[in-house]
């Protein structure tokens, strides 16, 4: 989950940025983004003491901050690269989105290079590229603090030099190096000061102690609290939020390792994972959100009881998490139902399926406090990509939405943050053929079978073909 997609080397890139002008003796200057695509530019500048911004902010600093609701990540291969009318497609159709679809992009890997390649020396490049397509397509920006350059972890230092295998990305910086990160991070806050919500690492990477078969999670935490300081100095009104733990679960009769609580039939908590997020959450120096990221099915792929009953485990997990967070908003920056292959594909189901089955997903975490959760989108270049969002922009007929597009859209539209969920009646043939979640505008109505089936919802008699997921106005 989320290491399986690294960084190219090669990509071009369609979108930009217009400068503004200035407006009074006193140097007033007003940075105007222009979103059209096929320019190519930045909106670069300085801060009084000599930072680079990168484009302009959303949300000017010490304003209130809006809550972030549900959308997905970006990982290597995404819609700011390939033909101008594909690029256009994903843009516009983003754009149209009244809620400002959140977008998570990462700053080493998954479409950004290495932003440090030497000590002092930063390339920002292919990061500020990906960054002008999240504000052309009016999204609103999260940035996570992953992963670290070459010569924090040990290796060489030059962009030349940079190893993008998988166990290199996976590693942490070194403990001397801390600091070192924890300025990278705030180097990355002033360059983007329209980015609101950072993300310190991702699931643990790096920090695994084998002596102890334990997670490092005091190095980790050291780690974090770094960031988080330095990111509060660049402006305390930045909102920080972790640890990104990966919840994994085993299969409900195994009796080792094994915490009390949560547990379900869809299996029992890692003791191991809930250890590390106790200790974070004692030790932390602040968090304005808890992170974490998971999967209904168990470490060894079991979806127990089945696809649908194992998403109850993100409403397990999220209500075990609130009780020791309280107020603190929840997010899922990754979550999965679908259980991969050896190279992390995910194809065995119809898209009929994988929809219905994501949508019970999302049902899921919503019931166990979450606010946001982040789609993790497995853009691929050729025709084939099951779960995609949108085909491939470098199709010549591409950009086009696919329902999982449309899945995570209406979802974000009607169930953001502050809903208000109220219950509604349900009958059918078998209860557990259907789910439901509801406010008091909208019913998102799950059939959880493969066949065609009737049932009433909030008084209303509907037939429903296999797997159809239906929204209802109320």
């Amino acid at each position: 989950m989320g290491r399986h997609e690294w960084n190219r080397t090669a990509r071009r890139w369609r979108l930009a940025a217009l400068l503004g002008v200035g407006l009074t003796a006193l140097a007033l200057v007003i940075t105007l983004v222009n979103t059209l695509p096929g320019d190519r530019g930045s909106t670069a500048g300085t801060t009084p003491d000599g930072d680079k911004v990168h484009g302009t902010p959303v949300v000017p600093p010490g304003a209130a901050e809006p809550q972030v609701g549900w959308g997905f990540t970006h990982t290597q291969y995404s819609a700011d690269d390939g033909g101008d009318e594909a690029v256009e497609r994903v843009r516009a159709e983003l754009a149209d989105q009244g809620g400002h679809v959140p977008q998570i992009q990462h700053i080493m890997g998954w479409g950004a290079g290495n932003p440090e390649p030497v000590q002092g020396r930063y390339d920002f490049s292919a990061m500020d590229r990906r960054m002008d397509f999240v504000r052309a397509s009016e999204g609103t920006p999260v940035v996570t603090l992953c992963c670290a350059p070459d010569w924090m972890k040990g290796g060489e230092p030059g962009a030349d030099n940079t190893d993008w295998s998988q166990q290199s990305l996976e590693t942490a910086p070194e403990r001397a190096h801390y600091k070192d990160f924890a300025k990278l991070a705030a180097t990355v806050a002033k360059r983007y000061p329209d980015v609101r919500h950072f993300v310190v690492w991702n699931e643990f990477k790096g920090f695994w102690n084998d002596d102890r078969g334990r997670w490092d999670y005091e190095g980790y935490t050291e780690l974090y609290n770094l960031v988080h300081r330095e990111l509060k100095k660049v402006d305390e009104d930045i909102m920080v939020g972790g640890p990104y733990l990966v919840m994994n679960s085993f299969d409900p009769r195994r009796t080792e390792g094994v915490a009390k609580e949560p547990k379900g039939p869809w299996g029992r908590m890692d003791q191991r994972i809930l250890d590390a997020f106790d200790y974070w959450n004692k030790h932390k120096a602040g968090a304005d959100f808890v992170v974490v990221d998971g999967s209904s099915y168990t470490a060894d792929d079991e979806l127990l009881p089945d696809e649908f009953g194992a998403t109850e485990k993100f409403t397990d997990v999220g209500k075990w998490v609130r009780e020791r967070t309280g107020d603190l908003p929840l997010w899922w920056a990754e979550y999965y139902v679908e259980p991969g292959d050896s190279q992390d594909n995910r194809d065995d189901w119809s898209e009929a399926h994988r929809v219905a089955v994501q949508a019970t997903g999302l049902m899921a975490m919503a019931r166990g406090g979450a606010t946001s959760g982040f789609y993790w989108n497995p853009q691929k270049r050729g025709k084939k990509c099951a779960g995609c969002l949108w085909t491939s922009t470098e199709l010549p007929d591409g950009g086009r939405k696919l329902p999982m597009l449309d899945l995570v859209e209406r979802f974000g539209r009607e169930f953001g943050p502050g809903t208000t969920y109220e219950k509604v009646s349900v009958a059918a043939d078998d209860r557990q053929d259907v789910r439901v979640l509801a406010d008091d505008e909208a019913v998102l109505v799950v059939n959880t079978r493969d066949r065609r089936i009737s049932a009433s919802v909030d008084g209303r008699r509907l037939d429903l073909a296999g797997y159809e997921v239906k929204w209802l106005k109320r």
